[in-house]
């Protein structure tokens, strides 16, 4: 079994902003999968669905971002899914827009989200998959930039970017991190 985990933002205010990548890649999944992620059960949304023959949960955290762990952990706990099996989902500003890079581990890289799951976890031998939202701009707040909406002309890039990390998530799930990695770590057109 497999967890699956998009972070986010729970509330109407922060629907869309880029803090919630990983909510709205969760959402285009359970499309794809014909699942529904409205169980309310592990301070988050739930959904199960098959991937490949695989069991999956998907599991949107209603913690907040910066509480993200206690959720996965409690849900982990629950399920009996060892760290290697739970797969998050979330935004990176140091990637451009619509960019993914995917991992089999690694550090917090300085997002709260990622720190509390590794907290509560205690490890970073967990997969992920980052969405790259653009990197903020100078003299601009953090918070106020994750916590904004895409541009007009980002909107589009996301949206194609959603559905690949999607696609990236089932791969995953189907034919391995490495697979996965393998597919989906490259450079955009005419990205450094």
């Amino acid at each position: 079994m497999f967890l699956i985990a998009g972070l986010g933002n729970p509330g109407k205010e922060y629907e869309n902003t880029r803090h919630n990548a990983g909510f709205m890649v969760l959402d285009a999944l359970a499309d794809k999968l014909g699942a529904d992620i409205s169980e309310k059960k592990h301070k988050a949304l739930c959904g199960r669905a098959v991937i490949g023959g695989q069991k999956v949960i998907l599991l949107k955290p209603q913690t907040y971002m910066n509480s993200s762990g206690e959720s996965i952990r409690a849900a982990a706990d629950y399920y009996k899914v060892d760290p290697e099996d739970i797969l998050v989902v979330y935004d990176d500003i140091s990637l451009a827009p619509g960019q993914l890079r995917i991992r089999a581990k690694g550090s917090a890289g300085g997002h709260n989200g990622i720190k509390s799951i590794i907290a509560h976890l205690g490890t970073q031998e967990f997969p992920r998959v980052r969405v790259g939202v653009g990197e903020k701009p100078p003299r601009m707040d953090l918070a106020d930039y994750v916590l904004g909406h895409f541009s007009q002309g980002e909107r589009k890039i996301m949206e194609d970017a959603v559905k690949e990390a999607a696609d990236a998530v089932m791969e995953a799930v189907e034919e391995g991190i490495d697979h996965a990695m393998n597919s989906h770590n490259r450079k955009k057109d005419g990205q450094a």
